[in-house]
């Protein structure tokens, strides 16, 4: 079954420099490389570019960074592509011959309407394959038209910038196209075609303007390699395929390549479906939408002794592989879409990497260790694998990690690295220590953490508490001894008490920490709630629920804190510093809608008030990356989009939190369908 058409532009958006450029598109291929960009072909950040391949030890290198085409029809030239360069000057306006745009499941969509003809442009990946395509269909014309499109090239990490200079760049012929080298020992890239000739440049385009990267104050000039000019002759009704990629023996049957990208589409809708076949009919179709995106996420890759393992991307474009990203969003965007095979992969792979009970928060690219300072990622890890049993029944992972995870536990209440470790005093888990952050709120300018949270954070104690009961439930589904994490999980029930700030009707934030405890209201306290197992009274569960709807909700999920106070900064913008000291101060999440609405749900069982949180989303699929969600928004209107475009737990917990609400009673009548 195809996806309805839900992301849809006319020239009204396309058209205009500004608005149109403001959207983007995104490619995948299951391996962690992808192609991204604008919708009107203007390049404004380092990681835009039709073809960033991932490659083992070197990481996720830009090697294609644009095609600019020119489509000469009727005794007239028709320059279809777009720059701003770093004069100023924006040159050529091909936006503005873009007649429509549109996602056809997840495959971008170009009409470009040049008099009386009609070209159309489509951009994918090979799934499994450092390889990007791209096809022109000559869809309309009363006489046939010469196609130029001039591929321009890098070769580069994409977390930097290149600028010419003593590069020594080979690009020579080779069967249906060319082969560039960047410099001795590159990985080579083939730039080929079905039908168009090729010619071998070498010629740099100088200072494209990278808009964002300058108000990220980073590196805002780059030069781009015009690495050869490919010429067709189009009739009315032909066509015409493009493949940048890694291998020179990439295959240029256009139809069964683009037949494979669509047949992946309606695989991944069609796990869906059968996993849920009454919702996923009655779901509005900006879910279906999202269930595509969640498909980008997921990625391939290959362990240290040879064997292929599920990985999580945790967004777009500049983020890898994190522990704590991935285990939250593993809900969504596996079980939730009916792929409980990726789910048991993670499930089963993670272990592997725990050292002293701890997962690592980062993993490296290209070689590097692992970073091991989160106290939450292995708890979020047994959170998702309850949910994973909770589903399927299966207790073969169970089996595989009891003892790595009963480890886990052990040396959580022992004491573990960064200060993690139980208090014997009242069983609470303590975590942080001086200029180290550990928690999700962790960002940190130079040695200072921004939000150290050292202590007892709300939702870490949550977490343990859920975990407890879990391991106590998969002790006895194993007939091992289930009564110590019984016990303690009872201990720290009694002792959450502590964390109920009477004066507020809240919990505190963090409590015994260096100045005492902390009432800020921030929306960490939420998980006391939505998490399976809640150690709040109902009174207080409404209060949380309550507290956090009138001081934290937006359209987009919650801030980070409350705007009445003294530290809060609305506005996610400008360098590094001064984004980073505003990350967790106010700025919105998109992935805290989730866990919110799900409280909701809890404490109200109103389905159709808890939708009425989530479906603002729906509008933000039209806005920066589209299909999917963004990573974080401003704390104040109209909630601008920042961050990474497409984040693998925004996607996540909103599907988690529509099928909760389906779940709970709403049904098609109660929402519109688009």
């Amino acid at each position: 079954m195809s996806a309805p058409i839900v992301v849809k532009f006319g020239p009204e958006i396309c058209g205009s420099l500004d608005i149109g450029t403001e959207r983007e598109w995104l490619v995948t291929n299951g391996l962690g490389g992808f192609g991204c960009g604008t919708v009107t072909g203007v390049v404004t950040r380092r990681y835009h570019g039709l073809l960033i391949a991932a490659v083992p030890e070197l990481g996720r290198v830009l090697l294609v960074a644009k095609a600019e085409e020119v489509l000469r029809y009727a005794g007239r030239d028709y320059a279809l592509g777009a720059n701003r360069w770093s004069s100023g000057a924006v040159e050529p306006h091909g936006f503005r011959f873009i007649e429509q745009f549109y996602l056809a499941g997840s495959i971008p969509v170009w009409r470009f309407a040049c008099a009386d003809a009609v070209l159309e442009k489509r951009v994918w990946m090979q799934d499994g394959a450092n390889t990007t395509f791209i096809r022109y269909d000559l869809v309309y014309a009363s006489a046939p038209a010469e196609l130029e499109i001039k591929v321009l090239a890098n070769y580069r990490d994409i977390h930097a910038t290149t600028h010419a200079g003593e590069w020594k760049i080979s690009v020579t012929p080779v069967p249906r196209g060319l082969c560039l080298v960047a410099r001795e020992g590159a990985i080579p890239t083939y730039l080929l075609s079905d039908v168009a000739q090729a010619e071998p440049r070498g010629e740099w385009y100088r200072d494209y303007d990278l808009a964002a990267e300058r108000d990220r104050g980073l590196d805002d000039r780059e030069d781009h390699l015009l690495a050869g000019v490919f010429r067709v002759k189009l009739s009315p009704g032909g066509s015409v395929t493009l493949a940048f990629s890694t291998d020179a023996k990439t295959p240029l049957d256009d139809p069964a390549a683009l037949a494979a990208r669509e047949s992946l589409d309606q695989r991944l809708l069609g796990y869906w479906i059968a996993a849920h076949p009454r919702a996923a009919l009655e779901a509005p179709h900006w879910i279906w939408q999202l269930v595509l995106a969640a498909g980008q996420f997921p990625v391939r890759c290959r362990t240290s002794d040879g064997r292929e393992r599920w990985s999580i991307v945790a967004g777009y474009p500049w983020f890898g592989e994190w522990g704590r990203d991935a285990m939250i969003a593993l809900p969504g965007l596996a079980l939730e879409t009916g792929r409980p095979d990726v789910a048991r992969s993670l499930l089963y792979e993670f272990p592997r990497f725990a050292q002293q009970g701890l997962l690592p928060n980062t993993f490296s690219e290209n070689g590097e260790p692992a970073a091991y300072n989160s106290v939450d990622a292995m708890l979020w890890y047994v959170d998702a694998l309850q949910r994973y049993v909770t589903l399927t029944s299966d207790l073969s992972v169970v089996r595989d990690v009891f003892d790595a995870l009963a480890s886990a536990v052990d040396w959580y209440v022992r004491g573990t690295q960064y200060g993690i470790h139980v208090d014997s005093a009242d069983g609470l888990l303590h975590a942080g220590e001086s200029g180290m952050q550990v928690t999700w709120m962790d960002a940190k300018v130079g040695d200072r953490a921004i939000t150290a949270r050292i202590g007892k954070p709300v939702e870490i104690n949550a977490l343990w508490f859920n975990a407890l009961h879990a391991m106590a439930r998969f002790a006895s589904e194993l007939g091992k001894p289930a009564q110590d994490y019984t016990r303690l999980a009872e201990r720290v029930k009694k002792s959450f008490a502590r964390f109920w700030n009477q004066e507020c009707q809240c919990c505190f934030d963090v409590i015994d920490g260096p100045d005492g405890d902390d009432g800020s209201l921030r929306p960490n306290q939420i998980f006391a709630v939505s998490l399976p197992e809640s150690p709040l009274a109902a009174d207080q569960r409404k209060r949380v629920v309550d507290i956090c709807a009138l001081g934290l909700v937006t359209p987009h999920g919650l801030r980070s804190l409350d705007a009445a106070d003294a530290n809060y900064r609305g506005h996610y913008e400008g360098p590094q510093s001064q984004r980073d000291a505003a990350y967790h101060q106010g700025t919105v999440w998109g992935w805290l809608v989730g866990p919110f609405v799900l409280a909701h749900l809890r404490v109200y069982r109103d389905p159709r008030r808890a939708f009425a949180f989530l479906e603002p989303m729906a509008q933000h699929l039209f806005t920066a990356g589209l299909g999917t969600i963004s990573e974080i928004f401003d704390g104040e209107a109209p909630f601008a989009p920042r961050g990474a475009f497409a984040q693998a737990w925004s996607v996540a917990e909103t599907l988690r939190a529509w099928r909760a609400c389906y779940d709970a009673g709403l049904r098609a009548n109660d929402v519109p369908r688009r």
